[in-house]
């Protein structure tokens, strides 16, 4: 037992020290938006030595108190890799957000657009069997309307999807 459970760590240990310098692409997921009701799927490519550029794509279904947000969001950003290794290692990135969302609660139904942007530091690992992993975290503001289609009253839009938030996760993904 003892000697299988080395082998496993010595293994694990070598998958995640070896990394690749020739990816031009990665293609990640960020489990932990899974918590909001949301998935979340990132594309990047390589563009120069120390830039790259990511798409992101979301889609949500959360519910925030009495409130139910569902729709799409897309966040464009550009990556400066701080060592010239694009895309592995440590980042500054600033990124935009357009959210389009239906908004309701026991009263009320609408529509919610919004425009934001923000900046992020993160750290992202790319290993020689094209496993990577990418740790980001930044301030973001956002800011939009809300278009009632029923009901009086405006919804109330809270935690990071109008104003001030935080922006953070893990992705976990395949560079090629």
């Amino acid at each position: 037992m003892m000697k299988k459970l080395l082998l496993c760590a010595v293994t694990a240990l070598m998958f995640f020290n070896a990394k690749s310098q020739d990816v031009q692409n990665t293609i990640k997921i960020n489990p932990l938006s899974a918590l909001l009701a949301t998935g979340s799927v990132f594309y990047e490519r390589k563009v120069s030595e120390e830039v790259s550029v990511q798409l992101g794509v979301a889609y949500t279904g959360v519910k925030l108190d009495d409130v139910k947000f569902s729709g799409l969001a897309i966040t464009p950003e550009v990556r400066f890799y701080l060592k010239k290794h694009a895309p592995v290692g440590m980042y500054v990135a600033p990124f935009l957000r357009y959210q389009n969302f239906t908004v309701s609660d026991d009263e009320n139904k609408g529509s919610y657009t919004s425009f934001g942007g923000g900046a992020l530091m993160g750290y992202q690992w790319v290993y020689s069997s094209g496993f990577t992993l990418d740790l980001f975290f930044g301030p973001s503001y956002n800011s939009g309307n809300y278009k009632s289609t029923f009901g009086r009253d405006e919804p109330s839009i809270k935690g990071g999807i109008d104003g001030v938030g935080i922006r953070t996760g893990i992705a976990l993904g395949f560079g090629f």
